[in-house]
């Protein structure tokens, strides 16, 4: 199992973006987070098959219909493992 840090920017808040994560990495078997931050940025911390981390850093890029992705930053992450499931934080 793998696990990715992703950081996303541009108009990704208050936008379904956050829901649209969820959905697309519970439909991808990932288990995680995703939040906002105060920078205006989403966080997302997502751990499972690499094939499957590769997609959601693809499909991040694109996004929920209503949001403008300008950045995705992904990084490998140590930290953090055995999630149930994929779900939604506050913001940090």
């Amino acid at each position: 199992m793998a696990t990715q840090r992703i950081f996303v920017s541009g108009r990704v808040q208050g936008v379904g973006y956050r829901d649209w994560v969820v959905r697309t990495a519970q439909g991808l078997g990932l288990t995680g987070y995703v939040r906002n931050l105060k920078d205006g940025r989403v966080e997302i911390f997502a751990a499972g098959e690499d094939a499957s981390l590769q997609t959601l850093v693809k499909e991040c890029r694109e996004g929920s219909p209503l949001a403008r992705v300008d950045h995705v930053e992904n990084f490998p992450a140590d930290e953090e493992r055995g999630h149930k499931g994929f779900t939604k934080r506050f913001t940090a």
